[in-house]
Parts: C-alpha cells; structure tokens; sequence
C-alpha cells in the first residue's frame, strides 16, 4: 500500500518540484494550498505525513502543526516542517509546535527522501496503532505515562476494560466482536472530546483493554460519560430477543452454559493525587487491582484510587 503524502504550500512551483520527487519514489501525493485547506484534508482523509511551508496564508505552517498535535486523533500524524530560512529560531519554533523534523528551502530531493523515510520508519515503530481500532498500541501508552510521570504533573490513567465480552464475542462471532472494539474506540474519543481536554491521550492496550490518560480535575466526569454512553449502545450490538431478555446463554468461563448478563464496563483510575508515583509498572498494577475491584459490582462503574 503506497504511502500517502500531503504538501501544504502556497507555492505552486515548490508544491510542483515535491510531488515531482514523491511521486518518483512511488509515495500518493496530495495537494493543499494553505493551512485551511491542508486541515481541512487531514479532517477528510487518513495521510501518513504532511509536508508543511512554515508561513503560509490564512493559517501558517507552525499554526496547523499545533492543531494536528493537539488533536486526539491526528496527534500521530508525523509531520516535516519545510522553512525558508535557515535560521535557528525557525527550527526551534516548528519543534515547539510538535513537528517531528524539518528541512530548509532549496533542499535537495534526496535528503528530503531520506528524512521522510526515517520520520515515517520512526512513527511506524513508535505508534504501534492497533490494526482494529486505529488507536496508539503499548509502545505510545508506554511512552505517554512515562512523559507524564517525568512532568510531575497531576495526571489520571483510566484502565478501560470490558466484562462478559468473551461471551459475547463466542455467541455472536469475531466479526461482531470487532464492531464491538471498534465502537468502544469511538465512545472513548466522543466522550474525552465532549468532557477531556485536548491533551487527553487514548490507547488501545489490546483485544477489550484500553486506557484513557487525563487530568484529575477530568476523571470522574470522563468515567461517567464513557459509561453513560457504553450503556446506553451496548445493547443494539444484541439481537432482539437477547436485549429484551437482558442476558444471553452462553458457557461461561467454568464451561458451564449459563444466563450471562449484557455486557459492560469496569474502569480503574489511578492517580497521583494521594500518593507518589515513581514507575510505569506501578501505574499498571493499581489499575489491574481496581479494575479488578470495579467488576466484582456487576454493572458499568468505575473505582477511583484515593488511598494515601
């Protein structure tokens, strides 16, 4: 699958002489004439990387890389700044807005070539995305907590896990399974979107795990709008008669066929309000606990760590 490529700038000669030199490298390109145009386009489709002209019209290069940064669902979408000048205070601004690297006008195509393989080698690598639902795997959780346990910072790690899904996923298949995964992704995102802030971060652990990272100030009005909104879909991915009957019969995980409830969600939010954090793995074994906590209720909630 070709790798798919935006340039945003204003020039037309320089946007002609860089689809010139992706296009002979194989990459998709595509087109944007301003920073309104190019958010625009990253709103409408998926890219790989965008090449950014650092002062553009209507909406410069370092503005629209910091919207692309802030942005849940595009904050992974590397992205090379291209400047005029080679002054040092340029480069430094363009890092600062999240850009993952730089080059300066005239450039020569094969160093150009070369920093867009290493960019996309390295995203690639660090993102991890689960395939199902498109959101950041282990590598990038694993790097989000350690950045915020480095800032000293207030923070809340949501551990997000769904229950009786295995009996689901065994009545009605893998394939509604994955709906069901996909959906919970996208509850996730609406929900911090409605009730988070923009540098709220979510992570697909794998299989019905994920992990919302947030504030403290943010974390229970967040657990309830992501239960609000799970509870009040969850029951269409049902046929008729099993969400009229509130339960499905399915084995349960002795093996023994048994009326097993509609499914729900458990959430562990640990937080280093009351007592000090020092390692990613201790983030990860308190979330384990409370989760484990949260589902002993027997509906959707969620349990906040609040002991010293």
């Amino acid at each position: 699958m070709a790798i798919k490529i935006l340039i945003v700038d204003d020039d037309p000669d320089i946007r002609d002489v860089l689809r010139i030199t992706l296009e002979d490298e194989k990459y998709e390109v595509y087109e944007a004439e301003n920073g309104e145009e190019g958010l625009k386009a990253i709103l409408n489709k998926t890219f790989d990387l965008a090449l950014l002209d650092y002062k553009m019209p209507k909406m410069t290069g370092l503005e629209l890389c910091a919207r692309i940064k802030k942005d849940i669902l595009l904050r992974h979408l590397p992205v090379i700044m291209v400047t005029g000048k080679g002054e040092i205070t340029d480069k430094i601004d363009g890092i600062d807005s999240g850009a993952d690297d730089y080059i300066v006008k005239p450039f020569e195509p094969k160093e150009l070539l070369a920093r867009i393989r290493m960019v996309v080698r390295r995203t690639e690598r660090d993102l991890e995305a689960n395939p199902l639902s498109r959101l950041p795997g282990n590598v990038s959780i694993l790097n989000e907590l350690s950045q915020r346990l480095e800032s000293k910072l207030p923070f809340a790690v949501c551990y997000v896990d769904l229950d009786k899904f295995k009996a689901y996923n065994d009545t009605y298949g893998f394939e509604h399974g994955d709906d069901v995964i996909r959906e919970v992704a996208r509850i996730l995102i609406r929900s911090t979107r409605e009730t988070g802030q923009a540098e709220d971060f979510i992570g697909h652990i794998g299989g019905d795990d994920f992990v919302v990272v947030t504030t403290p100030d943010k974390a229970d009005t967040l657990c309830s709008t992501i239960i609000e909104s799970f509870d009040k879909t969850i029951p269409s991915f049902y046929n008729e008669k099993d969400r009229n009957n509130g339960y499905i019969l399915a084995k349960d995980r002795q093996g023994i066929e048994s009326r097993i409830s509609l499914m729900s969600v458990s959430i562990g939010v640990v937080t280093n309000e009351f007592r000090k954090i020092e390692h990613v793995a201790q983030v990860g074994e308190i979330g384990a606990e409370l989760k484990g906590y949260a589902k002993t209720v027997g509906k959707s909630n969620f349990i906040r760590d609040k002991r010293k």
